[in-house]
């Protein structure tokens, strides 16, 4: 059994929270560690402050409570001690388990997809976001309607709404599929609007930005396209599908700004989310972003990877952008140190010989906030426009 112990004075206007993980036979210490990270900074984001993790080492999960009753028992002291309000769990619970942990902790509590979900609403701005983090959140919803305190069918009332025999949380657990079916509803006809919108942008070239969250893809885009996309140093700053039109060289084409990915994404977010990652099917050139100083950046690239494959996306042309070489961290080993090579002790040039460089996809190391190597990366990028460009308009003068 073992706890990482990460304390903080907070502020009181602050929510409080508590992190719990669990360290098993497929996940291990550090990984597990690198995860509840990510939650923080997920925690962050919606507007809390986490001032302590707790780990417990299980060959799996508790089927009723996750972690074990006394490391439970031990959680809920130290958050009636510290006036804790907020349990964020770092895997999805099962309704079961939610129910047990709550009855225990008496303090909201929350998995990793709800808190997902809770910052995918905030930052949702246009009706297509709204309606997939909607859908996400009842689809999300229906299974635990045992644990509501509160009545769905309230909301719609009336003579001749229930039916014959039917409990409180079979109306409420119908009236969900009702909204379910609106939702999807919904956006069939939003996509098909957006469809109708592209389809009018005609054969110009489409190049779209994908990577892992917080790796700086808005501020390549505001870089590339001269434009204020919003972007800021949290997680999923950028929800909505955002495009403008660049010319590079009079060469035109699309740039469109897509959400980023995310370790343990929630099912529901990705299924529904599939309509705004169009752009991405649908794009002749993906710009692969990833954040070159995060310790574990290769595990973002593979992450990446799966949902381009997911998506029928893996075998489009690529352009591999290696951003925040300002932030990047180089210890450098003494040359008696007979110790291997590690992650910290490689250097930047060293990494640019590595398999990085060897392979077959383009790619270019730039810093997007201190502006270094932009140039390269437009001129990178124009070249596999201008390739797509003349394969599509042979017969215009400059290449007749």
């Amino acid at each position: 059994m073992k706890e990482k112990t990460k304390f903080t004075p907070v502020g009181k206007s602050e929510e409080l929270a508590v992190l719990i993980g669990v360290i098993t036979k497929n996940q291990s210490e550090e990984r597990e560690a690198e995860y509840l990270d990510e939650l923080a900074f997920l925690a962050e984001t919606a507007g809390a402050k986490s001032i302590k993790v707790f780990t417990q080492q299980l060959e799996n999960p508790d089927p009723r409570t996750f972690v074990g009753s006394g490391k439970l028992n031990q959680i809920a002291g130290f958050c009636k001690e510290h006036n804790v309000t907020l349990a964020i769990f770092d895997d999805e619970l099962s309704p079961s388990q939610l129910r047990n942990i709550e009855k225990v902790l008496e303090i909201k509590v929350l998995d990793r997809t709800q808190l997902i979900l809770d910052i995918f609403a905030r930052r949702a701005r246009t009706a297509q976001a709204q309606v997939q983090v909607e859908l996400a959140q009842y689809q999300y919803l229906l299974p635990r309607l045992t644990r509501m305190w509160t009545h769905l069918e309230k909301q719609q009332g009336g003579i001749g709404t229930r039916g014959p025999g039917e409990t409180e949380i079979e109306t409420d657990r119908r009236i969900v599929r009702d909204k379910l079916s609106r939702l999807r509803q919904k956006l069939k006809e939003i996509d098909k609007q957006n469809f109708s919108q592209r389809k009018s942008r005609g054969n110009i070239v489409r190049v779209a930005l994908v990577g892992y969250t917080n790796v700086g893809k808005s501020t390549i885009m505001n870089l590339l396209s001269k434009s204020d996309v919003f972007a800021e140093n949290k997680l999923f700053a950028t929800l909505d599908t955002t495009v403008r039109k660049v010319v590079l060289d009079t060469i035109p084409f699309l740039l469109s700004d897509t959400v980023g990915f995310i370790r343990k994404l929630p099912h529901h977010l990705v299924e529904s989310f599939k309509s705004t990652l169009d752009e991405v099917r649908e794009a002749d050139v993906l710009v692969h972003v990833v954040d070159i100083s995060h310790p574990n950046f290769e595990d973002h690239i593979h992450v990446v990877n799966q949902m381009l494959t997911e998506l029928n996306a893996a075998d489009k042309p690529t352009l591999l952008v290696f951003n925040k070489i300002d932030a990047f961290t180089y210890i450098k080993k003494d040359d008696d140190d007979l110790t291997p090579s590690t992650r910290e002790n490689i250097s930047l040039d060293d990494l640019k010989k590595t398999w990085m460089a060897k392979g077959r996809t383009k790619n270019i190391f730039i810093s997007a906030s201190k502006k270094e190597n932009i140039k390269e990366l437009r001129d990178l990028l124009l070249q596999e426009v201008k390739r797509i460009h003349q394969q599509r308009y042979p017969n215009q003068p400059e290449y007749t």
